[in-house]
């Protein structure tokens, strides 16, 4: 079975709503859940996830609203947070790697954070058994893959693109995902443009697929009241999961 994580900005459109959103995605074909944290500049993000970001601030979220929403969902869904480096280093990495795992979080994806970066951290995630998810593209070299993904845990990201600015052609993402293969079990999912229309054909060869905008998209619709935004992601999450293990 193939497996499908899905990507919500925290409190967009309301902090009580992206708690019912994230348990029912979690009742409807979501496997493990991205739990996003506002940020002013998200550099790794397209403009829909950068618009849900920019409006969830000017709603003023805080931090203390993601640790809120995570007590209420980890222990029901299987929860990571995403987020760039600056608000999660200014807590403290202890002291959140500690109250992470407590609350039942099992991770984070930190796009900002370098690999060399993150080494300094690489016993904190261990000593609290949390994972830092590691990310590699079609543009990294045989030996960079080797080093990212040799003490990966939980799931790789892996950044797939349709084509390499400057590369001249299409990446293969067959090869890339065997190269990946050749140096750890850990599980494969591909990210970046995963949606209804393209999800099938990006899992292939993977372990599961990451979807973010097309759930974030549905958030933005000002003309859908919030059941019906609910029953659209759900919908969207149902049939994703579906298309990935046909």
């Amino acid at each position: 079975m193939k497996n499908l994580v899905a990507y919500i900005t925290s409190t967009y459109p309301e902090k009580n709503f992206s708690v019912d959103l994230a348990l029912a995605l979690g009742e409807n074909g979501v496997d493990t859940l991205e739990l996003g944290v506002p940020f002013s500049d998200p550099v790794a993000d397209g403009p829909i996830i950068e618009k849900a970001n920019h409006k969830a601030l000017q709603n003023g979220f805080k931090f203390k609203d993601l640790l809120d929403i995570s007590e209420q969902i980890a222990p029901k869904v299987d929860t990571l947070w995403m987020g760039y480096f600056n608000p999660f280093y200014q807590y403290g990495m202890e002291p959140l790697l500690k109250k992470a795992s407590e609350i039942g979080v099992k991770g984070m994806i930190i796009p900002d954070l370098p690999h060399e970066e993150a080494l300094a951290y690489k016993d904190l995630f261990k000593q609290h058994n949390m994972s830092n998810i590691a990310f590699v593209a079609p543009t990294d070299s045989q030996e960079r893959i080797k080093e990212v993904v040799s003490n990966s845990s939980k799931f790789i990201y892996m950044v797939a693109y349709a084509g390499i600015t400057g590369s001249g052609k299409s990446e293969d993402l067959q090869e890339f995902l065997v190269n990946i293969k050749k140096y750890t079990k850990t599980p494969r999912y591909v990210g970046f443009g995963v949606n209804e229309k393209t999800a099938r054909e990006k899992v292939k060869g993977a372990d599961g697929v990451i979807v973010g905008s097309a759930f974030v998209d549905v958030l933005l619709k000002d003309n859908l009241t919030l059941t019906q935004k609910i029953t659209s992601c759900c919908e969207i999450s149902k049939n994703i999961k579906s298309l990935i293990n046909e």
